[in-house]
């Protein structure tokens, strides 16, 4: 089985009410240098057998059609998932 990842972000020029909760938040717990915080979405897309080129075509089509909103958000990558992630 492969996994693909297909991460989505706000654009830039969308206000991120949840990422500024966040970085308000963290200033309380005096975990401090953060700068800004963008609030995201992160999807595994699991496929029978090796990731393929098509596979990653549908996810592509997946993120800009279904799993994004493409008036607020941009699809920030589409890609096989590492050795790393596949033990998740």
């Amino acid at each position: 089985m492969g996994r693909i990842v297909v991460e989505v972000m706000p654009k830039p020029e969308i206000l991120d009410p949840q990422g500024k909760a966040i970085g308000t938040g963290l200033e309380r717990l005096g975990l401090t240098g953060f700068t800004d915080v963008r609030q995201g979405k992160l999807f595994h897309l699991t496929v029978e057998g090796e990731v393929t080129a098509q596979a990653l075509e549908n996810a592509r089509e997946a993120a800009a059609s279904l799993l994004s909103n493409p008036v607020i958000e941009d699809v920030v990558s589409v890609r096989a998932a590492d050795a790393e992630e596949d033990d998740r």
